[in-house]
C-alpha cells in the first residue's frame, strides 16, 4: 500500500506494522524435550552457584579478617591465588568492632559554696536513645559526638598532649559539646569543671564461632577541664 504525498501521489514507501517482542528463544526452549529442558535449568542453576561462589571467595580475600576467613583462609588462599589476587582492601579502615561510649561528669559549686563531683553521664547512650525508633535522626545525634572524640585522639598522644595546632580545639570543641548536654548548672550546682572519658568494649564474637574475644570494657580518662563562657550556649552565657 502506498501513501498519497500532498499532492496525491503516492510517496513510494511502503507502511509497516509496528514491531512485535521476539518470543523465538521462549519458543526454542519450549521446544525442546523434557531432558534437554532439565539439562538446560542444570546448566543455568550451576553457572550461578559458581558466579556466587567467586563473588563470595573474591569477597571475602580483600574483606578484614573475620570469623569466615580465620576458619577457612587456607580454602580461600587456594582458590584466590595467583589469578584473582587483589592486594587492595575493600574497607579502610576496618569496619568498627567495638563499642564506644563518651561519659562526662562535672565538678560543681553548690549552694553553700562547697564543691562536690557528679556521677558519670554517658552522653552516647542519650543519642542512641534519641535515635532509636526516629525514623530520620538528625546529623547531630548521629555524628556529632563520634567526630568530635575522633578529632580529639587525632590531634593528641596516648598522654593526652596534643600533637598539634589543632589539640586546643579539639578540646574546646568537645567541652562545648560536654556543656551543651549536661548544662551550666545540674545536680543542684553550677559546673566548675568537666571531665571526660570513653569506655570501649570489644563486641563478642557470634556464638557459633569459636573465637575468643576480651569483651572487658577499658576507659580513656582525660584530665579535668575548667569551663569557661566560652563554652556555654550563647541563650545561657551571663
Amino acid at each position: 500500500m502506498r501513501r498519497p504525498g500532498p499532492s496525491g501521489v503516492g510517496r513510494g514507501m511502503a507502511e509497516t506494522e509496528p514491531d512485535e517482542p521476539d518470543d523465538e528463544a521462549a519458543e526454542r526452549l519450549a521446544a525442546l524435550s523434557l531432558p534437554s529442558q532439565l539439562i538446560v535449568a542444570v546448566a543455568v542453576a550451576a553457572v550461578a552457584v559458581a558466579a556466587a561462589l567467586h563473588l563470595g571467595m573474591a569477597f571475602l580475600s580483600v574483606a578484614p579478617p573475620n570469623t569466615i576467613s580465620k576458619r577457612h583462609g587456607a580454602a580461600m588462599d587456594d582458590y584466590t591465588y595467583p589469578e584473582f589476587e587483589r592486594n587492595w582492601k575493600l574497607f579502610a579502615p576496618n569496619p568498627l568492632q567495638q563499642d564506644i561510649a563518651i561519659q562526662a561528669r562535672a565538678e560543681i559549686r553548690t549552694p553553700d559554696g562547697g564543691l562536690a563531683t557528679t556521677g558519670w553521664t554517658n552522653i552516647s547512650a542519650q543519642d542512641g536513645a534519641a535515635i532509636h525508633h526516629n525514623p530520620l535522626p538528625s546529623h547531630t545525634q548521629q555524628n556529632e559526638l563520634r567526630r568530635a572524640w575522633e578529632f580529639y585522639l587525632g590531634s593528641h598522644d596516648a598522654q593526652e598532649r596534643p600533637n598539634g595546632t589543632r589539640g586546643s580545639l579539639s578540646e574546646h570543641y568537645i567541652r562545648r559539646i560536654v556543656m551543651l548536654r549536661l548544662g551550666p548548672e545540674t545536680d543542684g550546682g553550677t559546673v566548675q569543671r568537666v571531665q571526660v572519658r570513653s569506655a570501649t568494649t570489644q563486641l563478642a564474637a557470634p556464638p557459633w564461632s569459636d573465637e575468643k574475644t576480651d569483651t572487658k570494657t577499658y576507659y580513656r580518662t582525660l584530665p579535668w577541664w575548667t569551663t569557661t563562657a566560652a563554652d556555654l550556649p550563647e541563650g545561657a552565657r551571663r
